[in-house]
């Protein structure tokens, strides 16, 4: 584990001398590096952390000061200088480790929690694991009745590790459920996960709802009159965009299992449209307060999910294919460009032209926003990171992926992977956990583009037609196509099967290695494998069923006599 320090080498420059002939134990060396790197952060911390000195850096920096002066002063007794080069990190007050452990990420984390007792319970209830969790995959679904008593039934170190672990199915093995009720292509595919539904609909005007578990069909809308491309959703609401330019939704009934009522059997007004596009709507995205709505009319709307009004309209130089919002901006893409806007202002914050030769036609965005992700017609995913400065806002492309031989018309994201579905009829998954970085006190001055992008980790087969849409969630890959087919890839069971794969190897690796060790005790006894054999011949291991077998040959000879 090694803390980042920029500028301050004053202390390594010190105290190596002092204990280079103190320390009689790897202990005593891993507490040493521990005390000097804590201090090299202290002596940098108004700089890490931009806040006024507080009591507890003052005492941090009483104690640095002493252990200073004793290990360069020439008179001091060399009792005195191993006793103060040997105080460790968890001689600093709780909220300056706090402060310090709060710098890492999850894997410096990790590793602090294995020094000592005190710094594993220190690092292991720390709070940062709970922002890590809720940065990569947002709150957990938690029932009811354990949201009270939820952090006492597992840490949040405990579910971070845990998901991070599960991350790993999309490797293994998995079953394929193929569902069937859609007549024509299947435009557009929703996953929600928190609630373990599928939401399709295509050219056959449909919505289609479906149990993400069992992949069975739930509910379906009437025809709603024309083609749909998009299907958002969240617990509250569903949302549907129609080709002549509508909106479609339907709210959440509390009384049902499956939260919305496609077919309108209930007596409740739950259903209802939005018009003002003027052009086919191609992308929506929900949040907590508002609609968003990209369309063939060149504009993004942004809707008062509350008054049901368009309270923003952000106008393009093309096409709009895609639509990300996170807090307060929305990233779109329009023609080949891509476009950072500020939801609340109207305005652009930054674009990135030419992002493809030709049309950018799908976007994925990050949970805490900073990246972003497009596919093209050119067959290529494009990476970019959106660096927020204290008076502009740049795009930065960090990695390029071309994994298809056709179009790129969808991509999905959830930390760690990256799904896109293209013309050739392949799902390529590509693990961004290298280039994401998660810390939030990271930062660089100058961005460079990554030279070396690792090609994408598997390539997923089976359709012989067009992909158009994707969706991940859940520990699955939801794929529709041209035919009216959408498919679900299971990777739920992965881990298991792999876990159950390994036990069956080590078994026989065990009795390999018994047999082995058994032939080496017999031939250093000096007993002839030949002596072996004869002793075998003479002592059946069968007794009863070669007794019986030989006897019944005997009679069977007796008779043919």
């Amino acid at each position: 584990m090694a803390f980042e320090c920029q500028q301050s080498t004053q202390v390594s420059e010190y105290l190596p001398v002092c204990a280079e002939n103190s320390f009689q134990s790897r202990a005593d060396l891993l507490h040493f590096n521990l005390i000097t790197e804590s201090q090299n952060i202290e002596l940098n911390c108004s700089n890490l952390f931009a806040k006024p000195k507080c009591k507890y850096f003052e005492s941090a920096n009483s104690t640095i000061k002493g252990v200073l002066c004793s290990c360069s002063g020439e008179k001091l007794p060399c009792n005195d200088v191993l006793s103060n080069c040997r105080r460790s990190i968890i001689d600093l007050p709780p909220a300056l480790i706090s402060e310090i452990l709060n710098c890492l990420d999850p894997k410096e984390l990790g590793v602090v929690s294995c020094v000592s007792t005190i710094l594993h319970r220190i690092a292991s209830e720390h709070h940062a694991w709970k922002e890590f969790y809720c940065e990569r995959w947002g709150l957990p679904v938690v029932p009811t009745a354990l949201s009270t008593g939820f952090p006492d039934e597992k840490s949040w170190k405990h579910l971070f590790v845990e998901r991070e672990f599960r991350s790993k199915t999309f490797m293994g093995r998995y079953s394929i459920d193929v569902l069937y009720g859609h007549t024509e292509a299947v435009l557009t595919v929703f996953v929600l996960a928190s609630a373990k539904l599928i939401f399709t609909s295509g050219y056959d005007a449909i919505v289609r709802m479906w149990d993400l578990e069992e992949g069975l069909s739930i509910a379906s809308s009437r025809p709603l009159g024309c083609t749909i491309r998009a299907v958002a959703a969240d617990r509250e609401l569903l949302v549907a965009g129609g080709t002549d330019g509508f909106i479609h939704c339907w709210k959440a009934v509390e009384s049902l299992p499956y939260l919305f009522d496609l077919c309108c059997s209930e007596k409740e007004n739950t259903e209802f449209r939005l018009w003002e596009h003027e052009g086919p709507i191609t992308s929506l995205a929900l949040d907590l307060k508002w609609i968003y709505s990209g369309s063939w009319d060149m504009t993004v709307r942004v809707w008062d999910r509350a008054s049901l009004k368009c309270v923003k309209i952000l106008r393009h130089s093309d096409w709009v294919y895609g639509l990300a919002p996170n807090d307060t901006t929305v990233a779109s893409t329009s023609g080949s460009d891509v476009y950072v806007w500020d939801t609340s202002s109207g305005t652009i914050r930054t674009v990135f032209h030419s992002a493809h030769a030709g049309n950018a036609l799908s976007l994925a965005r990050s949970r805490t926003g900073d990246f972003l992700f497009t596919g093209g017609e050119d067959g290529a995913i494009h990476m970019f990171e959106i660096l927020n400065g204290c008076n502009e806002t740049n795009l930065f492309q960090v990695a390029t992926w071309i994994p298809h031989s056709g179009p790129v018309n969808s991509l999905a994201f959830e930390f760690p992977w990256l799904v896109s579905a293209a013309d050739d009829g392949k799902l390529a998954l590509i693990d961004v956990r290298k280039l994401v970085r998660t810390s939030k006190h990271f930062s660089r001055k100058k961005i460079l583009r990554v030279s070396n992008v690792e090609p994408p980790q598997r390539m997923l087969h089976g359709f012989e037609c067009n992909l158009i849409s994707v969706g991940i969630g859940a520990e699955r890959i939801v794929c529709g196509g041209e035919k009216g087919i959408v498919r679900i890839w299971n990777f739920s069971q992965a881990l298991e099967i792999e876990q159950r794969a390994r036990a069956l190897r080590g078994i026989r690796l065990e009795n390999r290695m018994r047999r082995r060790k058994l032939q080496i005790e017999i031939t250093s006894k000096g007993v002839r494998a030949d002596q072996c054999s004869v002793a075998a011949k003479k002592i059946p291991m069968n007794g009863d069923r070669s007794a019986v077998w030989h006897n019944k040959r005997g009679t069977g000879g007796k008779l043919k006599a």
